[in-house]
């Protein structure tokens, strides 16, 4: 209705000024002035709630869940949820603490909830979500890009916290997984503009390539049993779970479906293998998708889903199992959208 109002009163003032010359009364030359003054005020009026509107409807707060699921049950329960993000937890060997990145740092959460608290990992500021805990959880693994080129490199520090030690010499490189034995870490690193998986010693020296497939292979994460390397990769030309021995031999494909498959994680039993499933439409591993928890027998192949979230990037980009092998760590998110003003 105002906007009517509004475009009448232009109208008419137009049509008036665009008319023949003519002397007008004292009470049409403040008729004239009143209509247009009006109507340049609803239009001011009009177009700055129309803004407000447009602007609070568009308007949304991120809220970032960290669960757990029971494999058996399948029951979820949140342990902390912050209107944040947060991404990728990490469950500590001893059951007691979730390791997760938030805003460049590492953070330390109590499994029954609480208060996070930032690990000290010195210079490394910009930690992405490739982090995990040592066998021995004395060490924390790392991917920081503050450094250098700001490329992603691995680092180690220890599990309360310090100075890093850097491990990959070579950039971008994204650690994933530890050897049960504790001596080589698997991680991906983009070189020639191809990226692959490799292993370099725990405590630095060179690197060695796994896998030499055109297109990208991504998460190796080790077998309890330290026989195996399992990783994503779309060498077939949709993301499919693969393995190899920790040497990059006998590779094979451990999934055929028409999901895109990422980050295998093996329970801590050896017995289960959980990965996250995006709709084959959906390239590369973006947040804010539906997305699905999917669990595979490792006897068996059998597959079936343990859960269905928004998620993606962040959800369970590291290993996230709990000790007993019973339950898993990850992160769901939501869209809220702001209170709007009408």
């Amino acid at each position: 209705m105002w906007i009517i109002i509004a475009d009448f009163g232009l109208r008419w003032s137009a049509s008036q000024m665009a008319a023949p010359r003519r002397r007008f009364t004292a009470m049409e030359n403040v008729m004239k002035t009143f209509v247009i003054s009006l109507a340049a005020i609803l239009c001011v009026f009009v177009l700055s709630h129309f803004a407000g509107w447009r602007s609070s409807a568009a308007s949304t707060t991120l809220i970032s869940k960290l669960e757990t699921i029971d494999i058996g049950s399948k029951v979820r329960t949140v342990v902390y949820s912050a209107p944040q993000h947060f991404e990728a937890p990490n469950w500590t060997r001893d059951g007691a603490f979730f390791l997760f990145n938030q805003d460049g740092r590492i953070y330390r959460l109590p499994v029954g909830g609480g208060k996070p608290e930032v690990i000290d990992t010195g210079f490394a500021i910009r930690c992405n979500n490739d982090h995990g805990i040592s066998p021995d959880s004395k060490f924390i693994a790392i991917s920081d890009q503050s450094q250098g080129d700001h490329n992603s490199l691995v680092y180690t520090v220890p599990f309360s916290g310090g100075t890093p030690q850097r491990i990959t010499q070579n950039s971008p490189s994204y650690w994933h997984g530890w050897s049960p034995d504790g001596s080589t870490l698997a991680f991906v690193g983009e070189r020639d503009g191809d990226f692959d998986i490799y292993s370099i010693p725990a405590a630095g020296g060179t690197e060695t390539r796994l896998t030499t497939a055109k297109g990208l292979d991504d998460g190796p994460e080790y077998t309890p049993d330290g026989k195996y390397i399992y990783f994503n990769s779309v060498r077939t030309g949709i993301m499919q779970i693969w393995r190899m021995r920790p040497d990059g031999s006998e590779q094979e494909q451990i999934t055929h479906d028409d999901f895109n498959d990422w980050f295998p994680h093996i329970s801590p039993d050896g017995k289960w293998m959980v990965i996250l499933s995006f709709d084959k439409s959906v390239a590369g591993h973006p947040p804010n998708k539906d997305v699905s928890l999917r669990l595979m027998s490792r006897e068996d192949g059998k597959i079936s889903v343990l859960a269905k979230l928004f998620g993606g990037q962040g959800t369970i980009n590291v290993p996230s199992w709990a000790p007993d092998s019973k339950r898993l760590a990850f992160v769901s998110y939501e869209l809220k959208d702001a209170p709007s003003n009408y």
